[in-house]
């Protein structure tokens, strides 16, 4: 199985909180340039050229070996990457399935700065994802009440580790299968993902970033059998497109 990890694009948030972390949004959209970048890395999974893929092909082989081959697709429940795989999906061909469980580490929660604290919030319902995203495939998760409990708060490191070692288990229950997935998640899960992958997990003092659409690509053989072709790659953004 060979597995995409793809980073949102850069959403409000990424931007605000270099500046004033008072505007930091419990679920931001994406920015001007989140949608552009969106579009480009969309474009380069339909046109561009894994090149790792190619090693080893003729070079007819090569010349017809365009695309990255996607077949399933899926993202969090989260606004920047809802909007995220739009284009994705409708450049593929393939429809977008929500997978709760890749939402960012920290879950849906807004810091008031003030007497109440750090509020959790529900999430879009149900009914607000399918009108804003009628194409989705939802899962049982995503209810009338919203996605995330709003008690749990603030998730904690801890919970979002764990998070990540049921989604890794869930990939490698897979290893075996002739699929291509791509998951369009964030940045912190997708450490948190990739360490739980390596079985590098607590790894603390180990942090693997990626920029805004930065894409990562394993393949998951049985027996636990882990290759990291390549890592963070933006090679669809032009250097003023690229953003963390």
């Amino acid at each position: 199985m060979e597995l995409y990890i793809i980073r949102h694009a850069q959403s409000a948030n990424n931007v605000s909180m270099m500046y004033d972390p008072k505007d930091r949004q419990a679920d931001p959209p994406l920015t001007e340039l989140g949608f552009r970048q969106a579009e480009a890395v969309a474009r380069y999974l339909v046109e561009g050229a894994d090149i790792d893929t190619w090693v080893g092909q003729r070079n007819d082989e090569k010349r017809m070996g365009r695309g990255f081959g996607i077949s399933e697709l899926y993202c969090s429940p989260m606004l920047r990457t809802l909007q995220t795989c739009q284009p994705i999906s409708a450049a593929l061909g393939v429809k977008t399935a929500v997978w709760v469980e890749l939402y960012e580490h920290g879950g849906l929660h807004k810091d008031y700065g003030d007497e109440r604290g750090v509020v959790g919030m529900p999430g879009l319902s149900r009914s607000e994802m399918a009108r804003m995203f009628p194409t989705y495939e939802l899962p049982e998760g995503v209810t009338e009440a919203g996605w995330y409990e709003p008690g749990l708060g603030e998730e904690d490191r801890v919970g979002c580790q764990a998070r990540a070692i049921r989604v890794a288990n869930m990939l490698w229950e897979r290893a075996g299968e002739d699929a291509r997935i791509g998951l369009v998640t964030h940045g912190n899960f997708a450490d948190e993902l990739m360490k739980a992958l390596l079985n590098l997990l607590p790894g603390y003092g180990l942090s693997i970033p990626h920029y805004n659409t930065g894409i990562t690509r394993f393949d998951l053989r049985p027996e636990h059998h882990i290759r990291l072709r390549y890592f963070n790659r933006v090679s669809h953004l032009e250097a003023e497109m690229v953003s963390g």
